[in-house]
């Protein structure tokens, strides 16, 4: 990966809560919104190798929103995420316990078009929801 972003948080729960988290549908359109403003109201998510996924955030009263396509092309579960998004971009999440807590990182591509640090803070900002969604479904 070339210009890879990185950013992580860690989670105070069981591995296998943070995985159902990021994997079940039900799950993602609930932590899936960079804004409190925001939602994700469609998640087609099949967490396998060569499974797709499709994710639709858009801001609650309709003037933006953008889709999340593409192609798991490795998946180890409880373990690694490797993505190939619609526009080629490779994105790779890894899952670490260690004393209790789960380590989630996520190392991806940036697009061109938009300015590194809103694409690093955009993504920061899921995984904060992201986690703040599973400690409170403990």
């Amino acid at each position: 990966m070339k210009n890879k972003i990185i950013v992580s948080v860690i989670v105070n729960s069981t591995l296998e809560k943070v995985w159902d988290a990021w994997t079940l549908e039900e799950n993602v359109k609930i932590w899936n919104v960079p804004f409190p403003d925001w939602h994700c109201p469609f998640v087609e998510n099949n967490v396998v190798t060569g499974g797709k996924f499709h994710f639709r955030m858009e801001n609650l009263n309709g003037t933006e929103g953008f889709d999340y396509k593409g192609e798991y092309t490795q998946v180890i579960p409880y373990s690694k995420i490797i993505t190939l998004q619609e526009d080629q971009r490779i994105s790779t999440i890894t899952f670490e316990e260690s004393q209790g807590k789960v380590f989630l990182t996520e190392e991806f591509e940036p697009e061109e078009k938009t300015d590194l640090n809103l694409q690093r803070e955009f993504c920061q900002s899921v995984l904060e929801r992201f986690k703040s969604f599973v400690e409170k479904s403990n």
